[in-house]
């Protein structure tokens, strides 16, 4: 089984028992792992800018796992769960799905059960992670273009020509074709249609971000 180079572990459970079970496990998995008594000193911790994921009981003094999994998500914190409870109930599992967890595990939990789990979870990260680095680079892409440059890029993607989009811009043709090209090396695109995605994929990053 592998994982995404980096990857962090993160458990949290008032038993330690359990701690050192999924700790001892994770470790010969080769994963890294941080063990946590109580959600405030997850919360507490330093987490490093890397594929990772939260194995979470249930059953917690104060908080319970479902409890702060919602607070995490009402925090737009996108750290992928997985649940692991000894009194696992579908509404529990239904509660546990739509916080947004990986997985709904009962105990005593299985090994490969377990390293399954984490293995899903962490790769779901990964992806998010490039995801928002790549959402990140159009946004800084599209802040370099100036608000006449947006017109221009908009009247392109549109499909019209210089000439049209000269005309309704009120401009001359030439001045129309430099601006049109500096939004392709603004944008880092060598044709139309690579920019015509370009636009669409940040479109979408955006209604992403607002939904």
């Amino acid at each position: 089984m592998t994982f995404p180079p980096g990857s962090r572990v993160f458990v949290v459970d008032d038993d330690p028992s359990i701690r050192d079970a999924v700790r001892g496990l994770l470790a010969s998995a080769g994963l890294r792992c941080e063990v946590f008594a109580a959600t405030q000193e997850f919360l507490e911790a330093e987490r490093l800018d890397v594929p990772a994921c939260l194995v979470l009981d249930v059953r917690l003094a104060g908080m319970n796992g479902l409890d702060f999994a919602e607070e995490l998500s009402a925090r737009s914190d996108p750290i992928p769960i997985v649940f692991i409870s000894g009194v696992g109930t579908i509404p529990m599992s239904v509660r546990a799905i739509k916080a947004g967890a990986v997985e709904f595990l009962p105990k005593p939990v299985s090994d490969d059960a377990l390293l399954s789990a984490v293995a899903q979870a962490l790769a779901r990260d990964d992806v998010a992670r490039r995801r928002r680095a790549h959402d990140q680079a159009l946004q800084i892409r599209f802040g370099k273009l100036t608000a006449r440059e947006r017109d221009v890029l908009s009247l392109v993607v549109a499909g019209r020509l210089n000439k049209q989009i000269a005309a309704q811009l009120g401009t001359a043709e030439q001045t129309v074709k430099q601006q049109r090209g500096r939004v392709m090396r603004k944008l880092e695109v060598q044709s139309v249609a690579e920019l015509v995605r370009l636009v669409a994929r940040h479109e979408a990053a955006n209604l992403t971000k607002v939904s």
